[in-house]
C-alpha cells in the first residue's frame, strides 16, 4: 500500500495546472513594465474615484468671481477657473463621473455584445447572419458619430452618455467573442459533452464562455479608454454631463474661450484625459500579451 508523504501532497497541489497557468501568466505580466505602471495608475484613478471627493473640503462648484483666473498656486494647485472655481478639485471629483461612464458604459457593452457573440457564434445559420448584419450596420459608422448620434435623440445627459457608449461598444464584443466561439465550438471536447447529453445553456455557460474570457478581459480594459475619451468629446460639444457637473471634457469646452490668458484651463483637464486614456491601453496591451497563447512558453 503507497501512502503519500506530506511532501508529495505539497508537490501535486503545486503542479495543479490552473494554479500555474495563473502564475505564468503573472509573471508575463509582471515583464511588460509598461503594463505594470498602468495597472499602478488605474488602481490610483479608482481609488481617487471613490475616495477623493471626500479628501478635499472644498465644493468644486462654488464660485467666486473675485479669484477667477488666477494661475497655480500654492492655494490652488491648478489655479482656478472663469467662475473662480478651484480647477484641482474639479478635477478629483470629475475622477468619479470619469470611472464611472468608463466602467458601466463598457460593462453594458459587454454584457450585451458578449451574449450576442456567443449566441451567434454557436448557433450560426441564419440567427449568426442576422446578428453580425446588424453589427456589421453599427461598425459602418465611426464610433464617435454613432454615440453623438444616440446621444442626440435620446438628449444631453451623464445616463444617456453611459447609454450611446455602450451602445457602440457592443459590436466590438460581439465580434470579437463570436470568433472565438467558432474556434471553441469546434473542439472534440465539445461534440463531447453534446453526446452525454448538456444542453446549449450549459455547454455556453460552464465550457465555452470560460474559454473566451481572455479577449473579452483585454477588450474590457482597452475599450474603457475609447470611452473615456468619447464620453470627454460628447461632453465637450455639449452632450453630456451638464453644467456645473465638473466633468473633464466640458471643463475643456469652458476653458477654449480663455486658453490664451489662461492656458492652464485647458492643460489640467487635458493631460487628465490623456493619462487615463494611456494607461488603460498600456494596460490592456500588457494584458494582451499576457493572455495570448503564443506568448506562452
Amino acid at each position: 500500500m503507497v501512502q503519500h508523504t506530506p511532501a508529495a501532497d505539497i508537490g501535486q497541489r503545486r503542479s495543479n495546472p490552473r494554479v500555474e497557468a495563473y502564475k505564468a501568466f503573472w509573471r508575463r505580466l509582471r515583464k511588460n513594465k509598461a503594463a505594470v505602471v498602468g495597472g499602478v495608475l488605474i488602481l490610483l484613478f479608482v481609488l481617487t474615484g471613490f475616495i477623493g471627493p471626500y479628501l478635499t473640503s472644498i465644493d468644486p462648484n462654488a464660485t467666486q468671481i473675485s479669484n477667477k483666473l488666477k494661475p497655480p498656486s500654492a492655494e490652488h494647485w491648478f489655479g482656478t477657473d472663469n467662475y473662480g472655481r478651484d480647477i484641482f478639485t474639479r478635477i478629483i471629483h470629475g475622477m468619479s463621473i470619469t470611472m464611472k461612464v468608463g466602467f458601466f458604459s463598457v460593462a453594458l457593452g459587454g454584457v450585451v455584445g458578449v451574449f450576442l457573440g456567443i449566441i451567434s457564434g454557436y448557433y450560426g445559420g441564419k440567427l449568426d447572419t442576422f446578428i453580425m448584419r446588424i453589427m456589421d450596420v453599427l461598425l459602418a459608422f465611426p464610433g464617435i458619430l454613432l454615440a453623438l448620434a444616440i446621444v442626440s435623440v435620446l438628449g444631453g445627459s451623464l445616463q444617456n452618455v453611459i447609454i450611446a457608449v455602450g451602445i457602440f461598444s457592443v459590436p466590438a464584443f460581439a465580434r470579437i467573442v463570436r470568433g472565438s466561439t467558432l474556434s471553441v465550438r469546434k473542439l472534440e471536447y465539445i461534440d463531447a459533452v453534446k453526446a452525454l447529453g448538456a444542453t446549449d445553456g450549459r455547454i455556453i455557460f460552464k465550457h465555452i464562455l470560460p474559454n473566451v474570457l481572455s479577449p473579452i478581459i483585454v477588450q474590457l480594459t482597452l475599450r474603457i479608454a475609447t470611452a473615456v475619451l468619447t464620453a470627454s468629446g460628447l461632453a465637450f460639444l455639449g452632450l453630456g454631463a451638464k453644467p456645473p457637473t465638473p466633468e473633464w471634457g466640458a471643463m475643456l469646452s469652458e476653458g477654449r474661450t480663455y486658453m490664451r490668458e489662461a492656458p492652464h484651463l485647458v492643460l489640467f483637464p487635458g493631460v487628465a484625459i490623456v493619462i487615463v486614456v494611456l494607461a488603460f491601453n498600456i494596460f490592456g496591451d500588457g494584458l494582451r500579451d499576457a493572455l495570448d497563447p503564443k506568448m506562452k512558453k
